[in-house]
């Protein structure tokens, strides 16, 4: 089956007709459990009043009709359906209310056997639920059937048939005919009813869930069908709201990745294209090209050569570091070393004290080298001749801020600069660089959990700020 909400629905469905089943056989258990008990009572009491109704009958060689006048005595001071009969099984005599009950039907004689071989016979009447117990409602009955003898309808009438009939229901319980509910049936209806209002209230609480759910999927979906910018209503707090936004959030890096990659190939090949005609128009005129022309050529062709390997180089370190798969290894670095040997390298002055000695940072020493030779190399670019590094402590961070006495950076571009090739406007390419620098800063810095920012210097110039967590 296809559909989620078709499964959970018919799922809640069986789970809940097994419990009415269930509870209608335990019911059925308890109700026969019961019955068997109160058989057990009655027999009891049956045995017990025929004991007594023993002892208070005359012995079994008394003459007949003294017998038979005693066992008409106590059944109408009982109000009880009494017959006594002899060893033979002879009836000796019976009460009034025993011979009209005797041909009702539905009716149930109990007989028990004296100490003496005679027998007792009791008519037990089926009674109905709601109708009277047995003893006063005789009462009642002896009085009604004198007003009907008065009214001369006869001493023989007996009881409505339709009040005392009797019949086995499907669950094995007496029934009533007629207006009143039948015990089987009722039980056997309650649980269809309970089944099927359940059912119909399930229904639209298990569709609202699945519905949710198919959204989700489509959601999937159309997002893996290239609209990157799709996602998915992520409204709630429950486990499928909690997935959507799972979703939302990784659709959100999957695009910005994505975006990205794009952006870095785009830009990778328009800044190949420039040192590849460089080299296509050098090695054109080589051939042709005199002694001193071909000393120049060659190192034209050297230093696009160098532009080409250094972009190659900073593209796949830039897309490593973007896609995660570039792992940082959490080493103590000597930041003083780095500095001290990064600005031999590119002629900076290094502004630092004795306490600096003692400080390490926490991270890659190789990309932390990187970090810094980009940000000296585009002071030394961009920035004039003076470039100063300086390495101020601020708590748990460790600054290493790069001074340059450059035109400055405008306010408004100072968070665009760190984007993948861009450049500064009035700043060609012939200036070097493929735009790639200060982005791998930022991003390097954001990998060993720091960050790189640009200020304006007083007295004019730009100062890279890059703070990263000291070792602790």
């Amino acid at each position: 089956m296809k559909s989620l909400y078709w499964r959970i629905y018919l799922t809640v469905i069986v789970v809940l007709a097994a419990f009415a089943l269930g509870a209608g056989w335990l019911f059925q258990r308890q109700i026969e459990q019961e019955r068997g008990n109160a058989e057990v009572a009655a027999g009891e009491r049956w045995q017990a009043m025929a004991v007594l109704l023993q002892r208070a009958l005359p012995p079994a060689d008394a003459p007949r009709e003294l017998q038979a006048r005693a066992i008409e005595e106590w059944g109408q001071r009982l109000r009880m359906a009494l017959a006594l009969q002899d060893a033979q099984g002879q009836r000796i005599g019976a009460s009034e209310l025993f011979e009209r009950r005797e041909e009702v039907p539905g009716q149930r004689q109990v007989e028990i056997t004296l100490d003496d071989g005679r027998h007792i016979a009791f008519i037990r009447m089926q009674r109905p639920p709601g109708l009277r117990p047995e003893g006063r409602a005789e009462g009642r009955a002896d009085a009604r059937q004198d007003a009907r003898r008065a009214a001369g309808d006869g001493p023989d009438r007996a009881p409505s048939a339709a009040l005392l009939r009797r019949e086995e229901a499907p669950w094995g319980g007496p029934v009533l005919l007629g207006p009143r509910l039948l015990h089987g049936q009722g039980l056997l209806i309650v649980l269809v009813l309970l089944f099927v209002g359940i059912a119909a209230g399930a229904f639209p609480v298990v569709r609202r869930l699945t519905r949710r759910l198919e959204a989700l999927k489509t959601g999937v979906q159309t997002f893996g069908d290239g609209q990157l910018s799709h996602r998915v209503d992520d409204s709630g707090t429950d486990e499928v709201a909690a997935v959507a936004r799972s979703f939302n959030e990784a659709a959100g890096r999957v695009e910005t990745l994505l975006r990205s990659h794009q952006s870095l190939l785009a830009n990778a090949s328009h800044e190949l294209r420039s040192p590849l005609a460089r080299l296509k128009m050098a090695f054109a005129m080589f051939e042709d090209a005199g002694e001193a022309q071909r000393r120049k050529l060659k190192l034209e062709i050297q230093t696009n050569i160098a532009e080409l390997d250094a972009l190659v180089e900073e593209v796949l370190l830039a897309s490593r570091l973007d896609s995660g798969s570039q792992q940082i290894h959490q080493d103590a670095v000597d930041v003083l070393a780095v500095a001290a040997e990064e600005c031999a390298r590119s002629g900076a002055e290094l502004l630092s004290d004795e306490r600096d000695s003692r400080l390490q940072l926490l991270g890659e020493e190789r990309l932390i080298r990187r970090a810094l030779r980009n940000l000296l190399e585009n002071a030394r670019r961009y920035g004039g001749g003076s470039v100063e590094l300086a390495m101020k402590h601020r708590g748990t961070l460790l600054e290493l801020q790069v001074a340059d006495r450059g035109p400055g950076v405008p306010e408004d571009l100072r968070e665009r600069i760190f984007e993948p090739f861009y450049r500064l406007p009035g700043h060609a390419e012939q200036t070097g660089g493929v735009g790639l620098g200060l982005s791998l800063v930022k991003q390097i810095a954001q990998r060993h959990g720091g960050s790189v920012r640009c200020e304006a210097r007083d007295g004019g110039g730009s100062i890279f700020v890059l703070s990263l967590p000291l070792k602790t």
